[in-house]
């Protein structure tokens, strides 16, 4: 979660949650840094773009967005576009070179066009792919090969992959109303209710980076997050989990955040750990944060740092993760999550 989902707060989500992918996978143009996903079109006349691939990020209506800075350098010419009662900036589709495009969205609230967001200081990056553009699809994040793959209509899950039901708020006739996946992991044997958030940002201070290892560039990693509250009772309950004060201050050196090592984190029937989760106000999560977009209360998010492990995929249209242990990670007999 890069940035707030404001911009996914101003329309519905649009795609088609049945929406049809060619037959064959597409493997994304993508860098991988420090845990997160970046993908890099490149417009025919060599202009490339550094889009982090956020499934807790913002966007809107099947769309993408990138910045006003983007936007400019491009020479695409912005719109206004009314839509939910807002008013957003839109521009054109940038015109890529063959074999290094993105897909282009679904047909969105405005047409085909990207969203502009004007801010220029909520990502040091060009933009995301995120909660407005990423459903409606197949995507397989394949940690340790460093590959992003937008899969085909004639993928079916590995074997060898444990499947977990996602959780996405509805309207009456079923259809998701916004992109953001609730997961169900367990920590110390109990359900935690949290955020799919492969853009989740660590910014670990020189303890922090000391204790986690946390690997960086630029000083960004990735990250899980948890509030204040249950950080609190995992440390009343396990005094010897390890708390580094001050940890990381990726919201500023002043509110610099605790960290806790949770010795062993149970996601979709496989046992990983240590991870390292950062701690979050309660507000953050709360029914006035991210919770109010999500179809159940939420406690934090869990991220790169926990999926490095796998090849996760995240199945839009069935509302299932699959996750396939690759290294560093044991099966266990733990019933599925309810979703």
């Amino acid at each position: 979660m890069v940035i707030a989902a404001e911009l996914l707060a101003a329309a519905a989500l649009a795609a088609d949650p049945t929406a049809a992918t060619g037959t064959a996978p597409q493997v994304m143009p993508t860098v991988y840094e420090a845990g997160h996903f970046y993908a890099v079109p490149e417009t025919r006349d060599g202009q490339r773009l550094k889009l982090v691939v956020d499934t807790g990020g913002g966007g809107g209506g099947g769309l993408y967005w990138i910045s006003g800075a983007a936007a400019n350098r491009l020479h695409l010419q912005t719109r206004d576009c009314a839509a939910g009662g807002s008013h957003l900036t839109v521009a054109p589709l940038p015109d890529y070179r063959p074999g290094h495009a993105l897909p282009p969205p679904d047909s969105g609230f405005c047409g085909a066009v990207v969203l502009v967001n004007p801010r220029g200081d909520v990502t040091p990056d060009d933009g995301q792919l995120g909660a407005g553009y990423l459903p409606g699809h197949v995507w397989t994040f394949d940690y340790p090969a460093e590959r992003l793959t937008l899969q085909g209509s004639a993928w079916r899950p590995d074997p060898a992959a444990h499947p977990v039901p996602l959780g996405f708020p509805r309207d009456g006739d079923g259809r998701p109303t916004d992109g953001f996946a609730r997961i169900v992991i367990r920590v110390d044997g109990q359900p935690l209710d949290m955020l799919l958030d492969t853009g989740a940002t660590a910014h670990p201070t020189a303890a922090g980076k000391q204790a986690s290892g946390t690997p960086t560039v630029n000083g960004y990693g990735v990250a899980s997050y948890i509030t204040r509250n249950v950080l609190e009772r995992w440390h009343k309950a396990h005094p010897g989990w390890r708390v580094v004060e001050g940890g990381d201050d990726l919201l500023g050196p002043k509110t610099a955040s605790r960290m806790i090592e949770v010795p062993d984190v149970e996601i979709g029937g496989w046992s990983v750990g240590p991870v390292w989760f950062t701690e979050r106000p309660d507000r953050n999560f709360g029914a006035k944060g991210m919770s109010k977009y999500m179809d159940r209360a939420v406690t934090g998010a869990v991220g790169g740092n926990a999926f490095e492990h796998f090849v996760m995929t995240i199945d839009y249209p069935h509302a299932t993760a699959w996750f396939r242990c690759v290294t560093g990670c044991k099966a266990v007999a733990t019933p599925p999550p309810a979703p």
